[in-house]
């Protein structure tokens, strides 16, 4: 039997579709000092490292049953590298042979391990891994990557995976990139993984929201936010809607600006671009990102509610419950509004105040009191319910046109387009 050592080894992270083979190496582990976290899945992994300090993680390379290839797992050792290129990856496989481990380790894992295991060699190889982790953790100073910080792009759908793809290839550029999404999507979460896997990920990362500048104040606050974001990346946030004024001082203020990398956010697709002066847009359009909305990601929206559920038990102190089927019919049926931010607000939601065994559709449905100024459900006439859904609106928010127009979905043109039509 191993010796039995401290139990202070660290946390091992191990992603294997098989759940006796997790059950087993787990009261290995344990024996052994370490404290493992299983996932059953990459995209449970991602929901582990959200919550979790990892330090090795033990990857098996095939997940969908008789799988051979090792496919699954070289993208997905592909994308955990490009979030922490100092994260210390062990495979553990059997079907796909000692050649297709050798070909992981060229791709980055740190070490292999062969199923069947022996414990003695598996334990010692887990050991390595976790001295090469300790090492790369002295040599950036004890810090973790930058990229850790930043929480992953969920989800399995090509559409979700071809966003990936562009941004692992444009972000390690200096390339301006303009991120399209509806509200809610995921353009804030693009914006940060684009600095953190860019060569500029220990610069500053400065942010300006569009919504905020005015005519008077736009020119010394942007003079300022491109001084301050010099050798990192400065985040332009909403500017589908400035005005002409606004934008000769952006195209002013980055024209005299020194070392800096443009990453923009707009609502909407390229139609919303119609306002903007060409020489300002080319500037900060050379690579174009398009979040889908969930409605295009498929079976994405399941994956996302139990990743967040998982996110949410963790930072709550529950044991995550599982979902009834009926959660799953109704996220089908009645998706939350809000895109991916709505779907996250449902899930925290429910980890709060479900007091059931198992999450069912009622611990998503929203709590909140009906407005009394919204549109009542008699009244189907389709212009005095957007009417009412605007007034609405501009009240909860004290008339702040820009929280009113994201809360209905809205640009702020298109927001005032509906108040001068209604006489608001």
């Amino acid at each position: 039997m191993a010796e039995d050592l401290s139990s202070d080894l660290g946390v091992v992270l191990f992603v294997d579709d098989d759940a006796d083979v997790l059950a087993s190496a787990e009261v290995l582990l344990g024996r052994n000092g370490y404290r493992m976290a299983a996932a059953r899945t990459p995209t449970e992994a991602w929901s582990v490292l959200a919550t979790e300090t990892i330090d090795v993680i033990l990857l098996d390379l095939n997940f969908t049953p008789r799988a051979t290839s090792g496919a699954e797992g070289f993208q997905w050792l592909s994308e955990i590298r490009a979030r922490d290129p100092d994260a210390v990856v062990v495979v553990v496989t059997g079907h796909s042979g000692i050649n297709v481990a050798v070909q992981a380790m060229k791709a980055g894992a740190a070490d292999f391990v062969m199923k069947p295991w022996n414990n003695a060699r598996f334990l010692e190889t887990l050991g390595a891994a976790h001295a090469v982790r300790r090492q790369r953790r002295r040599a950036g100073g004890g810090e973790p990557a930058a990229t850790e910080d930043v929480p992953p792009i969920v989800g399995e759908s090509a559409a979700i995976q071809r966003v990936r793809g562009l941004i692992d290839r444009a972000a390690a550029t200096h390339a301006s990139m303009l991120i399209h999404g509806e509200p809610g999507s995921g353009k804030t979460l693009a914006a940060r993984t684009i600095h953190a896997r860019s060569a500029r990920a220990a610069g500053p990362l400065v942010t300006v929201d569009g919504r905020s500048l005015s005519d008077g104040a736009a020119r010394p606050t942007l003079n300022q936010a491109v001084a301050d974001a010099a050798g990192g990346t400065l985040v332009l946030d909403e500017i589908g809607d400035l005005p002409p004024a606004v934008q000769s001082a952006l195209l002013a203020a980055l024209e005299a600006g020194g070392d800096t990398r443009l990453v923009s956010t707009m609502t909407g697709g390229r139609d919303a671009v119609a306002g903007m002066r060409g020489d300002l847009l080319a500037r900060l359009s050379t690579v174009e990102v398009f979040l889908p909305p969930l409605a295009e990601r498929g079976a994405d929206a399941a994956l996302l509610l139990q990743h967040f559920v998982r996110l949410f038990s963790h930072r709550y102190g529950r044991e995550p419950k599982a979902l009834d089927a009926s959660a799953l019919e109704g996220l089908q049926m009645r998706p939350p509004s809000g895109e991916v931010r709505g779907l996250r607000q449902a899930a925290e939601r429910a980890v709060v105040l479900s007091q059931g065994v198992r999450l069912t559709a009622a611990d998503f449905a929203p709590t909140a009191a009906p407005d009394p100024a919204a549109p009542s459900g008699g009244d189907l006439n389709l212009a005095r319910s957007e009417k009412a859904a605007v007034e609405a609106a501009l009240k909860r928010h004290a008339h702040n046109i820009s929280q009113a127009a994201r809360e209905l979905g809205l640009t702020r043109a298109a927001l005032y387009r509906r108040m001068v039509k209604h006489g608001l």
